[in-house]
């Protein structure tokens, strides 16, 4: 288990931004409590929580670490995966850095093997994911796992988690589910009262919150505020915008660019699809349910390209773009993504049969070099809207 509670010699370097994530993330440390970080939708963020550590999501957000992970990594790789693996090896992530633990899941083939080598920097648990999402063989499965991954946890910090820590947690953390659930409810109403970017950085944020409850009254405050205000003053954006709905890989660094472009030629993006959205906080863990039990359900319905089949995306698919009035869809695959390019096909199928929508694909990496090529094809398909 690692005892770091020293910054790193680099700390000078960095932007305050994340100078800041680094002084909370050592403030958790400094107060006696075990960081676990994490990469992916899967992790069961509650068993973490009622081992009394701090789940955080790490950092894997943009090409800066790339170059440094190319030097172990191919460079015909998901930029996820490098961009992953350069935080943390370069100590530029902070929840890395100061992480006890790290999770990682046998999701796609490169993370897969990306975990391999990640377990030499720090000692790094694998969730071994079944590929079927919805048999009872695959439930039994899973619930074996994420029991495993309660006793690594117990072993790691030499802590007893029982079912009611258990319990506990999963309060905790459907009530926060809850709380981001009515915030980006918000882009239902017409217009939407903010924007899609705004949205996007409170949910990607979320990932990188300590304190829950905290986190709670304050996205409760900011939905309030927010509602309040388009209730006397209306909203800036247009009720002519074309609403859009983004779909596809967990995107992260090239999630901006893409908003930006789509919100500059007069879009407005209405909801994700994907991993830092929807997939995240719409299914709740049934509390009536024996803990370990109820916590495998959830997180086997995660609707990820990876499961096959993947019906569960399609139907929550239809159910996003009646609920926030859709008028067309952007698909978003990293560059090298094989599992999310070839569901493309049942994705564009689905959206243009059943709903009769516009849909476009657009295949991107973190770099900025295509921003360009992005805003035009953006603007094309938002002006046919």
């Amino acid at each position: 288990m690692s005892e770091r509670n020293t910054l790193p010699e680099i700390f000078e370097s960095f932007a305050d931004a994340r100078k800041q994530g680094f002084l909370a993330a050592k403030a958790v440390k400094d107060a006696g409590k075990n960081l676990v970080g994490y990469y992916c939708t899967f992790t069961p963020v509650e068993v973490i929580m009622a081992a009394g550590a701090v789940p955080v999501g790490l950092c894997a957000t943009s090409d800066e670490t790339i170059p440094e992970s190319e030097k172990v990594l191919p460079r015909n790789l998901c930029p996820l995966v490098k961009s992953s693996y350069g935080f943390a090896v370069t100590d530029k992530c902070p929840y890395f850095y100061f992480s006890d633990l790290i999770v990682g899941e046998t999701t796609c083939d490169g993370k897969k093997k990306m975990y391999e080598l990640l377990d030499e920097v720090k000692p790094t648990h694998i969730l071994q994911l079944p590929n079927e999402g919805k048999s009872q063989r695959s439930l039994d499965y899973f619930r074996e796992e994420v029991q495993s991954f309660k006793e690594r946890l117990e072993k790691e910090f030499n802590v007893t988690i029982t079912n009611e820590d258990l319990k506990k947690a999963i309060q905790l953390k459907n009530r926060q589910r809850e709380t981001l659930k009515e915030f980006y409810n918000l882009m239902s109403l017409t217009p939407p009262p903010v924007s899609g970017l705004d949205i996007h950085k409170a949910l990607y944020g979320s990932e990188f919150k300590f304190d829950k409850e905290a986190q709670i009254v304050e996205m409760q405050a900011l939905t309030k505020q927010i509602y309040e205000t388009y209730k006397v003053e209306g909203s800036k954006i247009s009720e002519n915008a074309p609403r859009i709905l983004i779909t596809g890989c967990p995107i992260a660094g090239a999630t901006e660019k893409i908003i930006t472009a789509i919100e500059e030629n007069g879009g407005v993006v209405v909801t994700y699809e994907n991993c830092f959205g929807t997939k995240a906080v719409e299914e709740m863990i049934d509390e009536t349910l024996e803990p370990i039990d109820g916590i495998a359900r959830k997180y086997l319905n995660t609707p990820c390209s990876v499961m096959s089949n993947n019906q569960d995306r399609l139907d929550k698919l239809s159910e996003l773009i009646t609920r926030f009035k859709v008028d067309g869809v952007v698909d978003v695959v990293l560059q090298a993504c094989h599992t999310y390019n070839i569901e493309g096909f049942s994705v564009k199928r689905h959206v243009k049969e059943k709903h009769n929508l516009p849909y476009i694909a657009l295949e991107t990496d973190y770099a900025s070099s295509d921003t360009g090529q992005l805003k035009t094809r953006l603007g094309a398909f938002i002006e046919m809207l």
